[in-house]
């Protein structure tokens, strides 16, 4: 193809620049004048010269005219020519070598086949990368306990939450539509203490830890709703809120082998001159030690926390009063009084009531 195409270019470059002097017909060629010679015949008047071919001494002296133009010269060559077949035209800006089109296929080939390279390294690169990360994270995992956190500094004492679930309790005694939400969240909430479902677990000690390292299975000691008597909402399903003396249910986060020293128990106060007088149940507001410690949800599945229910014994003065009541766990070792967390064994709320 390529040899082709420079053969064809060559006889198309030959038939470009042949002379114009050649004669229509014969073999013999005419004499040759340059431009000098043929004014000094004119100017001697011996013009045309004697020599000249009859079939052209009519005519006047020719000359090789050729038009200025982009292809005017091309066509008056082919009128020229005759019938004579003129060589293919091609234009050869737009044809591109088979050595070119190869050339290029080897590059892209080159290229594709680096890129293919550079994906195969990059994944190789971060498949070892994921490999190494869960590799790290199994042998991490190995040296965890599933039932007992290895490091649980940062919660050396827990902290105390209320139900109803509401740092600011406001109703209206006289509105049982007011005070409905509060009460329901009680009875929720108690309801993994009822004493059907109680007396499945175990009876222990009391004033004794309940120690069971060793077993499997922990067993589950009875902490029963009634318990809490007149705030249980057995005999009163208002939980006296009905009456204006709300019932707060007070119960200690659970810690992991927790052991609390001495005889904890929850003592509340409010924030105000006089004394507001406070009912717990049980009474004094004992955390027995028979429930320490918790081993955790997969071995202690049915634990169940001890409960302290306070009972606001409101005077008809101090309605429509906020009342602000805070509550700590005292008796023992457990921190209530750190400033740099004031959840740490002691909660606040508040509570209005209104007529």
């Amino acid at each position: 193809m390529t040899t082709i195409a420079k053969l064809l270019l060559a006889l198309f470059i030959l038939e470009l620049f042949q002379p114009c002097q050649t004669l229509r017909g014969g073999n013999n060629l005419a004499p040759s004048y340059t431009r000098d010679a043929l004014l000094a015949l004119r100017a001697a008047g011996s013009f045309p010269p004697p020599n000249l071919p009859e079939d052209i001494r009519s005519t006047a002296p020719r000359r090789c005219l050729r038009r200025r133009g982009r292809r005017g010269g091309v066509r008056q060559r082919l009128r020229r020519r005759g019938n004579r077949p003129p060589l293919p035209s091609m234009i050869l800006s737009n044809v591109r070598s088979l050595r070119r089109k190869m050339e290029e296929l080897r590059i892209i080939a080159t290229a594709c086949f680096e890129y293919r390279l550079i994906l195969l390294f990059y994944f190789v690169f971060y498949a070892f990368l994921a490999g190494m990360f869960c590799l790290t994270m199994w042998v991490m995992l190995q040296t965890l306990d599933e039932n007992i956190p290895t490091y649980q500094d940062r919660v050396p004492s827990p902290g105390l939450v209320i139900r109803p679930h509401a740092a600011d309790i406001s109703f209206n005694r006289s509105d049982p539509t007011n005070y409905n939400q509060y009460t329901q969240h009680l009875h929720n909430f108690l309801q993994n203490y009822n004493d059907s479902v109680q007396e499945r677990n175990d009876l222990c000690l009391v004033g004794e830890y309940t120690d069971q390292d060793a077993e499997p299975v922990k067993k589950v000691c009875q902490f029963k709703r009634s318990l809490l008597r007149q705030c249980s909402g057995l005999s009163d399903s208002s939980f006296g809120y009905a009456e204006g003396k709300p019932c707060i249910i007070i119960k200690m986060n659970r810690v992991i082998g927790l052991k609390p020293q001495g005889d904890p128990f929850i003592n509340c106060t409010a924030k105000r001159n006089s004394l507001l007088q406070i009912r717990y149940f049980p009474s004094e507001g004992r955390l027995d030690k028979m429930f320490f410690p918790y081993y955790g949800k997969n071995t202690h599945a049915d634990y169940v926390q001890p409960l302290v229910a306070v009972q606001l014994l409101l005077s008809k003065e101090d309605l429509n009063v906020e009342q602000t009541v805070e509550c700590r766990v005292e008796g023992s070792n457990l921190r209530n009084n750190d400033e740099r967390d004031k959840a740490l064994g002691r909660v606040t709320f508040r509570v209005l009531v209104s007529e």
